[in-house]
């Protein structure tokens, strides 16, 4: 009778163990998501957010800028010539996402700057030889959908809606004197050796004398390098300014992770250089995947 009962009690280990193996296979992320995890993509290079998700994300950006382009007009003066001066800022921002379903999310963004311009030698505008403007920056929204999520035969498609809601108009450096909008598509695709994407968006500025124009594009790279570890290099420009931008993720805790990133400019109207950091908090939808 002891056998009987050892042999069921072994048996039923056995069953217990595959049953937990079944389990975990059955929540495993396939291969192609093993960089990202199962979110939506936000607007923060290699960030994603999941259904009932809230993230905060508080960060400092500087900008450096030798050669900035500008004429007199775009800053309140008069004359349409361009020039090339020195721009320098510090941002402070916060970020706050929430996913709003498994596909849906939204997000928004506040910012407080302090900039300072100096203007060409060869400038013979009346604008000031300095200007320097401190106070509130970029307020901006997102909605990003998911409409098609990747599977073995095919990407990841997504599409996204930004708004920038105006303010300051009489400060010409850290102003949004009209409403900005800006329409964007890409597609995500992961492999074993990491996972690109690529999207596309076209603007609309009010205060533009061509409100409508090409956005932002960008091509991306993603690894996963460990479980605390990911890396990120992305080529993102607009027009005829390009910049290289890369950034390391160090995940501190299950809910926290640090962001290093880098800008640099690689055509001569791009920013010249452009470094941020900031502490990425995740709160409501378990660990970060």
């Amino acid at each position: 009778m002891r056998r009987y009962t050892t042999f069921i009690g072994l048996a039923a280990l056995v069953a217990l163990g595959f049953g937990e193996l079944r389990a975990e296979a059955q929540t495993t992320p396939p291969t192609y998501l093993k960089d990202r995890g199962t979110g939506v993509a936000t607007s923060m290079f290699g960030t994603y957010i999941r259904k009932g998700e809230f993230i905060i994300y508080p960060f400092f950006e500087y900008y450096r800028d030798e050669n900035f382009e500008y004429s007199p007009e775009e800053l309140g003066d008069v004359g349409l010539e361009d020039y090339r001066g020195r721009y320098h800022a510090k941002e402070g921002l916060l970020f706050f996402g929430y996913g709003l379903t498994e596909d849906l999310a939204f997000e928004m963004e506040v910012a407080g700057i302090s900039a300072s311009f100096e203007k060409s030698p060869d400038d013979p505008s009346g604008l000031p030889s300095l200007i320097e403007e401190s106070g509130l920056g970029d307020v901006e929204g997102q909605l990003r959908w998911r409409w098609k999520r990747e599977n073995e035969g095919r990407p990841e498609f997504f599409s996204y809606f930004e708004f920038v809601v105006p303010h300051n108009e009489e400060k010409v450096l850290i102003g949004t004197p009209g409403v900005e909008l800006k329409v964007g598509t890409g597609l995500t695709r992961g492999f074993r050796w990491g996972t690109l994407t690529v999207r596309g968006a076209v603007e609309y500025d009010e205060a533009s004398s061509s409100p409508f124009d090409l956005g932002e594009y960008a091509i991306e790279y993603l690894k996963r390098l460990s479980p605390a570890w990911r890396i990120y290099a992305g080529l993102e420009g607009s027009s005829d300014e390009l910049s290289l931008i890369t950034e390391a993720q160090w995940h501190v805790t299950r809910n926290i992770f640090v962001k290093l990133n880098n800008g640099l400019g690689l055509t001569s109207k791009a920013t010249d250089w452009s470094p941020e950091v900031g502490v990425v908090f995740t709160f409501g939808a378990g660990p970060i995947n």
